[in-house]
């Protein structure tokens, strides 16, 4: 019963971080790091961004398998239908925002932040499950076990590298940083510590939903 219970606020968290990303998104000035390159891949392909988001999550997981290689256990495998989850999610509530326009910096900078809150309770509550992680997270820690890198470190090296890759692949295609702005750099350094805040001041939620 925990366990269904666990994979439940799983569930809801990973809902809750889909519309953090999307309104991110929606605000305009770039999107979160670990989405910076299916944003920049969609405004140039004819696919979504939740669909470049799966194919994007499916490649981490293939890499979490070369570097993991006998330790990639069978637990690892449900990071497939999580990534197909958000990207469902995401082309939702991509589609639940769409009257979100914002005219002016200010209002921009407004959703922003709000989509920095939505994402970092979202991660929050996916860790308060603790059940599974995104092929994102999980990547970094395979990296991290298998090396022996403090996994903050690699999380932050992890999230630039993602965003300069981003920012190459908007170039090559669009001649400029579509995609890829201040808006990536401001949630790559409030989501955690959100997120991180969440955990503290919310502690008590953990014996009243996993009691």
């Amino acid at each position: 019963m925990e366990k269904a219970k666990r994979y439940l606020i799983f569930l809801i968290g990973l809902f809750i971080n889909s519309m953090g990303v999307s309104l991110i998104t929606k605000a305009s000035l770039g999107t979160s790091p670990i989405s910076s390159i299916p944003y920049v891949l969609s405004l140039n392909f004819p696919m979504t961004l939740g669909e470049f988001t799966v194919l994007f999550s499916v490649l981490l997981i293939a890499a979490q398998l070369l570097i993991l290689r006998k330790n990639f256990r069978l637990e690892h495998w449900l990071q497939l239908p999580i990534s197909a989850a958000f990207g469902f999610f995401i082309d939702l509530t991509m589609v639940m925002f769409s009257a979100v326009s914002p005219q002016s910096y200010g209002e921009n900078m407004v959703y922003l932040l709000i989509g920095c809150v939505i994402l970092g309770f979202g991660v929050y509550t996916e860790v308060l499950a603790d059940v599974a992680m995104l092929p994102g997270e999980s990547f970094v820690r395979a990296v991290s076990s298998t090396w022996k890198t403090d996994f903050g470190t690699t999380k932050v090296a992890f999230d630039v590298s993602m965003t300069v890759i981003a920012g190459v692949l908007a170039l090559v295609f669009s001649r400029r940083l579509e995609g890829v702005r201040e808006g990536t750099i401001i949630a790559a350094l409030l989501v955690g510590f959100l997120a991180r805040m969440f955990g503290k001041k919310l502690e008590f939620l953990k014996t009243i939903l996993l009691a």
